[in-house]
């Protein structure tokens, strides 16, 4: 494929501390909001512990500005009491989109996921219970490079088909750098029939010994070049971020040359990278027209 199709984007923020983070947030905010995303996603902290933040934050940003708001749900640590508790609420505020997950088990990635007794078994079920309760849209997380937790891609694939089959629309993908393992991934979606939007995720790099570090927790492959094409930048900020533009605008080109159009970022609630790399492949210039 040759042609690029229209972009849709979106992007994922945590739900801010009070104080000055809060004032921060509120400016990334009003900063990507000139970017006209499809939607923005707020995290749910393990085991809901910003559950009430989370809110919050998701209600504000339905109250002051035009984005279109979906709340992250994890079921891991919860009855299922207690998470149809928080679905309820989300419907009651006013939200239309929960980004339902499994969650990370207490001692991290890698760590044995155990279900509530009481619980949700999986993100499946979770999705399952969502629909049951309220017709949202539904988004569920996806593995490129397979789920640590999954024997194989081909397990993987039957828990995304599950998802889909309760009733989840879109799957927002796991960061990778492996182009090529995204595409794979892509192929055997469409080849087992799995009726679902597939989103790759994109990390803009901010810091790359970080970013090595999730790599290594999720199973992402990094291409031997990136960290190169990093190396001595720690204590040159500028630079660094201009070479992180570049390589997630080169991910998104290339992707887009497959067919890909939409792509979902994980801000880390930040502004300033995340706007250079929409502008570098072509977004804003409407808002900045005006």
């Amino acid at each position: 494929m040759t042609s690029k199709p229209e972009l849709r984007i979106s992007f994922e923020f945590f739900p801010p501390k009070p104080g000055e983070a809060s004032d921060n947030f509120w400016k990334v905010i009003k900063k990507l909001e000139e970017m006209k995303p499809l939607f923005v996603s707020v995290t749910y902290g393990a085991g809901g512990t910003t559950q009430e933040r989370t809110l919050g934050t998701v209600n504000s940003i339905l109250e002051r500005t035009s984005l279109a708001p979906a709340a992250h749900l994890t079921c891991v640590g919860a009855t299922r009491a207690e998470v149809d508790s928080v679905v309820r609420g989300y419907w009651q505020a006013g939200i239309r989109h929960i980004v339902a997950l499994r969650g990370d088990p207490p001692g991290g990635v890698g760590g044995r996921f155990v279900p509530h007794p009481q619980g949700y078994r999986n993100a499946a079920d979770l999705v399952r219970g969502i629909r049951e309760i309220a017709p949202f849209e539904v988004s569920v997380s996806a593995y490129p490079e397979k789920h640590p937790d999954a024997v194989s891609i081909e397990e993987d694939l039957a828990f995304l088909a599950d998802k889909a089959e309760h009733g989840a629309t879109r799957a927002l993908s796991q960061f990778f750098f492996n182009n090529a393992a995204f595409l794979r991934f892509r192929d055997r979606v469409f080849a087992r029939g799995i009726e679902i939007e597939l989103v790759p995720g994109i990390l803009p790099i901010t810091n790359f010994a970080r970013v090595k570090e999730f790599a290594s927790k999720c199973g992402a492959f990094l291409p031997p070049g990136l960290a190169q094409r990093f190396h001595g930048l720690d204590a040159d900020p500028e630079t660094r971020n201009l070479v992180a533009a570049m390589v997630a605008a080169e991910q998104i080109d290339f992707l887009r040359r497959e067919g890909v159009d939409s792509f979902h970022f994980y801000t880390l609630n930040r502004a300033d990278l995340v706007y250079a790399i929409c502008r570098v492949v072509g977004l804003g210039e409407e808002a900045e027209a005006a």
